[in-house]
């Protein structure tokens, strides 16, 4: 929870937010901040993954730098929907647990009320 605040406050610049009166120092928007921020992931990302895929290519069949970007933004959708994967996964465990603990309780409250 603290790096989810920690990257919140990072990227959208809360506190100098408050400071200018809605606008981040430099002129720029929150939303001129995201995009910025997902271009970059875009591009880092994509940069790795040109470089995962020319160290297993043979040498001599290096593919270009150009891909880096395209790359980069089909990786970080590939992320996103894995998340999107883990908290479904996820949803589906709590509310197996949810509904155990509800048989568990009516089952508890039966015995006690049969004196059991």
């Amino acid at each position: 929870m603290r790096w989810t605040m920690a990257l919140l406050v990072v990227l959208t610049g809360w506190t100098a937010l408050a400071q200018t009166g809605g606008q981040v120092a430099g002129g720029e928007d929150i939303g001129d901040r995201f995009l910025s921020f997902i271009q970059s992931a875009a591009e880092l990302l994509g940069q790795g993954l040109v470089n995962l895929v020319n160290l297993i290519l043979p040498s001599g069949h290096e593919i270009s730098a150009g891909l880096a970007i395209p790359l980069g933004y089909l990786g970080l959708l590939t992320v996103v929907l894995f998340l999107f994967g883990v908290l479904e996964a996820a949803r589906k465990v709590i509310w197996l647990v949810v509904g155990v603990g509800w048989v568990l309780m009516v089952v508890r409250i039966i015995l006690e009320a049969l004196g059991v």
